[in-house]
C-alpha cells in the first residue's frame, strides 16, 4: 500500500516536472504559502529536488521570486492599508501581540529582524504588514527577505546536492511516515491557532 502511495507521489511528481507549467505553478504555490497558506512551501520542494535534482537551483529559484513577490504585495498592503484595515489584516495573518512584538524588534534590530523572520515562530504576513507600516526601507526590506527564504530554498538545494541519492533513498523508505507526521504538525498548529 504505501509503495502503491509512493509511486504515485513520484508519477504525480514526474507529470509535473514535465509539464510546461510547472514552474509558473510552483511560483503561484509560493506566493500564496507566503501570503496565506500556513503550510510550508518544503512540502514539494523537498521531494520534487529529490525526484529531480537537475532542476534543484530552478525550483529553489522560482519559489523564493514567487515569495519575494507576494512579499512585495504584503509590505505595499502595510503601507497602504494598514491605518483603515490594520486590526482585521492583523487577525488574519496573527495576532496583535505577534505584531507589536515585530516591530519593537523590527525598530531594535531593523535588517537582522526581517531576515530571521524565516527561522522564527512568527508569520512572515506579520514581517511584512509591520516592515511596510513602520516606513521600514523596501529595497533593505526586500534584500533581507531574499536572505532568508533564500537561505532556506537554495539550503535545501544544496542538501539535495550533497546528499543525492542517499536522501532519494531515505525520502522513499519514510516518505509516508514524513507525511503523517507533516500532518500531525498541522493538525497541532491550527489547533493552537484556534485555542490561543
Amino acid at each position: 500500500m504505501s509503495h502503491h502511495r509512493l509511486t504515485s507521489a513520484k508519477d504525480w511528481l514526474d507529470r509535473l516536472d514535465r509539464s510546461r507549467h510547472a514552474l509558473t505553478l510552483l511560483f503561484a504555490l509560493s506566493m500564496l504559502e507566503t501570503l496565506l497558506i500556513p503550510i510550508p512551501i518544503e512540502v514539494i520542494l523537498i521531494p520534487w529536488m529529490l525526484c529531480h535534482p537537475k532542476r534543484k537551483w530552478a525550483i529553489a529559484g522560482v519559489a523564493l521570486a514567487g515569495n519575494l513577490t507576494a512579499a512585495t504585495l504584503g509590505y505595499l498592503l502595510g503601507v497602504s492599508v494598514m491605518e483603515q484595515w490594520g486590526d482585521q489584516l492583523i487577525g488574519l495573518f496573527g495576532s496583535q501581540e505577534s505584531y507589536e512584538a515585530f516591530r519593537s524588534r523590527l525598530q531594535e534590530e531593523g535588517f537582522v529582524a526581517i531576515a530571521t523572520i524565516g527561522v522564527v515562530p512568527v508569520p512572515f504576513q506579520i514581517a511584512m504588514l509591520g516592515a511596510g507600516a513602520s516606513g521600514y526601507p523596501f529595497p533593505l526590506f526586500l534584500l533581507a527577505a531574499m536572505l532568508g527564504r533564500g537561505v532556506r530554498y537554495f539550503g535545501l538545494a544544496a542538501l539535495v546536492a550533497i546528499t543525492g541519492d542517499a536522501a532519494l533513498r531515505l525520502w522513499r523508505r519514510h516518505s509516508r511516515s514524513l507525511g503523517v507526521l507533516g500532518l500531525a504538525l498541522f493538525g497541532l498548529w491550527v489547533w493552537y491557532e484556534v485555542t490561543t
